[in-house]
């Protein structure tokens, strides 16, 4: 048996009923097999795939609230701390009721690599809870994130773990922590990315996952001899990725069609109204409905079904695993030529193999989504100078980090062979640095 076999049969064995977890070892490790097995003995002799998928640490608590009605609620909170060789750990915190612990392992093992392909000194980490912040009230919220940081503020720091905002933690959450950290801690310091424009946050921030996709898959494009303006997008989601992915896809000339979330979907086929989507979604909290009530044009589908609308890019920018094979089929079938990731793994493993073997330009999320996490370090780097960049200043890093990550992962995939084969290409840029640097540190 293989190194790259034995590693992912103690995966599964090590951490049962982990499915994302074993489904992001899998793509990782599978990708990889030809560097490890160019090294396997040195590799192997120094464990150096079950140090890599081993978190550093786990901390798993309680967070106990109490709701507008005096009852008290109880959740689970946790943050993985995955892996430092490169910087401190840096990533998400998720607030959804389908948090466990499983699902923050997969998410912190990718950022691993998402981080590294950046370019810049951040590590892997991932965290949040089972809260559901939709519904709460204000108070409910705060007395959540005041509850949920008491116990994290123990364990983060500026040059320790840096968490950021993820699904359902936005800059109401994230200002919310980032109050009753200093509180406790008595610190005023950049532990916490995302935040507000007059307490050490970015600008470009909040724009940078989407805009950041939109600046890969282009670059993409034009190394493949194709041009983004004039092609029509189907996005799913509607959240901050998504939001921002229209807007600027439609700035570079590309007319997206769709947006989805929980409950429904919209086709909008003059283009999604962005300060419409917004009003909604950042606004007013509400479902797409209201989006179809006052936009003519688009049409409101209640469940799934981004994917059957005719498309020539598809960005799925919702959550994991919500792209299968039979949307892939149906993509390839209506003429989608690109595929890039706006969400972590929203593809599964065999939609992602159908794209490839149909000859689909498919980028992972690990790379066409870092723009979010590259502008998180960003802001870490203006927190540290006690510095506030323009918007143009952030941006056009922002463009030059995506630009540079594809062109790494291109050059990763050429020359082990596989070119063209942007999934493995991402995945051993990222490895190698994180690789280099583990050995250079020792058997820690």
């Amino acid at each position: 048996m293989s190194y790259v076999d034995e590693v992912l049969d103690l995966v599964v064995a090590k951490n049962p009923a982990q499915p994302e977890f074993h489904q992001a070892t899998k793509e990782v490790l599978e990708s990889l097999r030809v560097v490890i097995e160019a090294n396997e003995d040195e590799y192997k002799k120094d464990a150096l795939l079950e140090r890599l998928v081993t978190p550093e640490r786990v901390i798993m608590f309680r967070v106990p609230w109490v709701d507008d009605k005096g009852q008290v609620q109880v959740n689970n909170g946790f943050r993985v701390q995955f892996n430092s060789a490169i910087g401190p750990y840096k990533g998400g915190l998720r607030f959804h009721p389908s948090v466990n612990l499983g699902i923050i392992k997969f998410l912190g093992f990718e950022q691993i690599f998402k981080n590294s392909l950046t370019g810049l000194p951040i590590g892997g980490g991932k965290g949040g809870s089972d809260f559901d912040p939709k519904g709460k009230s204000d108070r409910e919220v705060m007395a959540f994130c005041q509850s949920f940081m008491t116990e994290l503020c123990k364990h983060i720091g500026a040059d320790t773990d840096v968490p950021a905002g993820d699904i359902g933690v936005g800059g109401r959450e994230i200002g919310y922590m980032y109050g009753q950290y200093k509180r406790i801690r008595n610190l005023y310091e950049g532990v916490l990315t995302g935040k507000g424009l007059t307490y050490g946050g970015s600008l470009a921030r909040t724009e940078a996952t989407g805009y950041g996709l939109l600046y890969l898959t282009a670059e993409m494009l034009k190394c493949n001899g194709k041009d983004i303006a004039g092609k029509t997008v189907a996005i799913s989601g509607a959240g901050n990725v998504a939001i921002y992915a229209i807007q600027k896809a439609q700035q570079l000339g590309a007319k997206p069609v769709t947006c989805s979330d929980s409950t429904g979907w919209i086709y909008d086929p003059e283009g999604i109204d962005v300060a419409l989507l917004k009003e909604v979604k950042e606004v007013k909290r509400a479902r797409l409905t209201e989006y179809a009530a006052n936009r003519p044009s688009a049409v409101y589908h209640e469940g799934k079904g981004v994917w059957t609308v005719a498309c020539d890019i598809a960005l799925p920018c919702a959550t994991q695993n919500e792209l299968n094979l039979d949307d892939a089929k149906t993509l390839v079938a209506n003429g989608c030529f690109a595929v890039a990731e706006g969400a972590n793994m929203p593809t599964t493993l065999e939609a992602t193999e159908y794209f490839q073997k149909n000859g689909v330009l498919f980028c992972p999320g690990k790379a066409s989504n870092a723009g979010g996490v590259a502008t998180s370090a960003l802001e870490m780097s203006q927190n540290s100078e006690r510095l506030s960049w323009t918007f143009e200043e952030v941006d056009n890093k922002l463009q030059n980090i995506m630009v540079n990550i594809f062109h790494n992962l291109d050059d990763a995939a050429k020359r082990y062979g596989k070119e063209g084969d942007y999934v493995a290409g991402a995945n051993i840029a990222g490895f190698e640095k994180v690789a280099t640097a583990m050995k250079a540190q020792g058997i820690v």
